[in-house]
């Protein structure tokens, strides 16, 4: 004789013990929310309370408690990108230390009211790989960077297949290779151009080296722009001379032969590129008038990163979170407390 149970019936058992399982699982849920309602109903005065404490000193906290955010925009010239980083990190370190003698050597006048500084590439990765044109230090000519492109490149795709793309891209190897910085500072008040931005850049300048290079370029950039100007001026008189002598052999009536094969598109198309250098230059004395150069400047944007500007509404919430803590490690030791006292 069988003794096994059919199948049907225990399919009817299983689930007559999910549905009590449900069943029992959605009880406990609803007298935890009827728990939580009942809690805050009898609570709600002190809650109230709590919330308008909370916000009222949240207020006063956000209104008097401020942080600013100042950024500059720099490019370092002549190779000077460590010793800008070398210097950022310098200053860092004294303004955590809270070192008012040396910041206030340097020119700033109020040195506990700056809580930051730092330096940050602006990453344009595109210009780092594909850019076309590069800045020699000490004639600042443009001139064609094809084989300086390839390298970089190449040198890209080497680090990329070692690491994650991300982290060469913002890495300290790739980061000192950009042609421009923001340097942030952080302050609890207003700050102005003149008694902190134009001081830090002032310090950030005075370097004998670098100012030797600057100086050493500048003086062959205005250089070569002469020789240009005085090549411009040669091949103009050439040119007038060529204008002059054709003029004078249509007045003669006589019949000439030009050689198709002259040289003077090639001396025309020399000018061009000495008038398009002449331009690149001009524009290269610009960025070259300071070692690191500033590009812009953007003070007292208001910090509203973290906590900044929102302790109204951080602050009645923690209150009402640790009062709810309290009741229940509260009711969790009168409980511990009832039991204990039975066994006993």
């Amino acid at each position: 004789m069988s003794t096994n149970v059919p199948s049907d019936q225990n399919e009817e058992i299983d689930l007559m013990q999910l549905s009590k399982m449900i069943g029992s699982f959605s009880k406990g849920i609803k007298m935890t929310i009827f728990k939580y309602i009942r809690f805050f109903i009898k609570n709600r005065v002190v809650i109230f309370g709590l919330l308008l404490l909370g916000f009222g000193v949240g207020i006063y906290f956000d209104s008097t408690i401020k942080s600013y955010n100042h950024q500059i925009i720099v490019k370092p010239n002549f190779g000077s990108t460590e010793y800008l980083y070398s210097k950022i990190d310098l200053i860092d370190s004294k303004i955590k230390q809270k070192d008012t003698v040396f910041l206030k050597s340097i020119g700033i006048e109020s040195p506990l009211n700056i809580t930051l500084i730092e330096i940050n590439p602006i990453i344009d990765i595109y210009s780092f790989v594909n850019s076309k044109a590069i800045t020699d230090v000490n004639t600042k000519a443009i001139t064609d960077k094809s084989e300086n492109n390839t390298v970089n490149l190449e040198l890209f795709k080497l680090l990329t297949e070692a690491d994650d793309i991300n982290k060469v891209i913002q890495g300290k190897l790739t980061s000192k290779n950009y042609s421009h910085y923001t340097i942030n500072i952080k302050s609890k008040d207003f700050i102005s151009e003149e008694n902190t931005i134009i001081p830090l850049l002032k310090y950030l300048n005075q370097n004998e080296y670098f100012n030797k290079v600057r100086s050493t370029a500048i003086s062959n950039i205005i250089l070569k722009m002469k020789k240009n100007e005085e090549i411009i001026i040669q091949i103009d008189n050439l040119l007038n001379e060529f204008s002059s002598s054709i003029n004078g052999v249509q007045k003669s009536n006589k019949l000439v032969y030009y050689n198709e094969n002259t040289q003077f598109n090639e001396i025309i198309a020399s000018k061009n590129n000495l008038i398009w250098e002449l331009g690149c230059q001009r524009t290269g004395l610009l960025d070259i008038d300071a070692v690191i150069k500033k590009i812009s400047c953007v003070t007292n944007v208001q910090n509203n990163e973290n906590i900044n500007g929102k302790l109204k509404f951080i602050l009645p919430l923690f209150l009402i979170f640790v009062f709810i803590l309290f009741r229940f490690l509260l009711g969790f030791y009168n409980k511990q407390k009832i039991l204990s006292e039975l066994n006993q």
